[in-house]
């Protein structure tokens, strides 16, 4: 008999662009990102999924489980129409938006898993390596590629990183844009397990959870907190001025030009 499960979900309009399963006999809560096609992190996705971490927070969640309800992609990254010739408030208002995400999923109280049913570029490696724990299905891809696009990982996207993998493999990732096939992802520790398919990385992402049952929640988020305290008071701390410079660096002629070049790739791409 399969354990009883809450749903609910963080909607934007009609959309419901985070949907939540609760175990209620584990109180694990499996979070799926829901903007098709290949969930763009756009300002009100970033808006659902920081509302579902407070949710979580508030309910004192024993778990979460980050995943995707597409079957290829986990998240192709931040939305290019919201850097693309951008409204200046809306724009401000998405990095404020992404860096809460950051701050509730990279500081979470409640131990995090990401199982990771598709590729994860840019942008959606960031969330997976928020996560304590990742596990990615075969034959994609992950990585912080900015460099490829002509753009620099902010110095929190790169902390992240750093906590996950060795400073070298780090400075050699960030500087080429590399993006890691799942068995290199898994070599060099930017992944913990491979798993064949969504469902058995879900099972193995609920085995990490479960290792600490029998751990005191408030020491081991104690704990997690103090390891990763450095990266979240150096943002604290220059907040504002992480903003300031990105709507600054977006605004540059030629980082609009890139912005430019890349859509029509992706348009002649789709015409094909």
């Amino acid at each position: 008999m399969a354990p009883a499960a809450r749903t609910f979900s963080s909607e934007a309009g009609n959309s419901k662009l985070v949907i939540t399963e609760v175990d209620d006999k584990t109180g694990y809560a499996t979070v799926t990102l829901n903007r098709p096609p290949v969930n763009s992190l756009n300002l009100e996705l970033l808006k659902a999924i920081s509302q579902t971490l407070d949710d979580l927070q508030n309910n004192k969640s024993r778990g979460m489980i980050l995943t995707s309800s597409s079957n290829t992609v986990f998240s192709a990254g931040l939305d290019i129409m919201e850097m693309y010739k951008p409204n200046q408030d809306r724009l401000r208002d998405f990095w404020s938006t992404l860096q809460d995400v950051w701050f509730k999923l990279y500081g979470s109280p409640f131990p995090t898993a990401a199982a990771i049913n598709g590729h994860a570029p840019a942008g959606g490696c960031l969330l997976s390596l928020c996560c304590e724990y990742r596990v990615m299905c075969p034959n994609y891809t992950i990585g912080l590629n900015e460099t490829q696009l002509g753009i620099v990982a902010p110095t929190w996207f790169q902390a992240s990183l750093r906590n996950t993998i060795s400073r070298r493999e780090s400075e050699l990732a960030l500087t080429l844009g590399k993006m890691y096939t799942t068995d290199e992802a898994l070599k060099v520790g930017m992944i913990d397990e491979v798993a064949e398919s969504k469902e058995k990385a879900l099972e193995q992402a609920t085995n990490f959870l479960n290792r600490f049952r029998k751990i005191s929640p408030m020491a081991r988020a104690m704990t997690k907190q103090a390891l990763r305290s450095k990266d979240i008071v150096e943002l604290e701390d220059n907040r504002s001025q992480d903003i300031d410079l990105f709507v600054y660096a977006v605004n540059q002629p030629a980082v609009q030009k890139g912005l430019e070049v890349y859509l029509e790739s992706l348009k002649k791409k789709a015409q094909k």
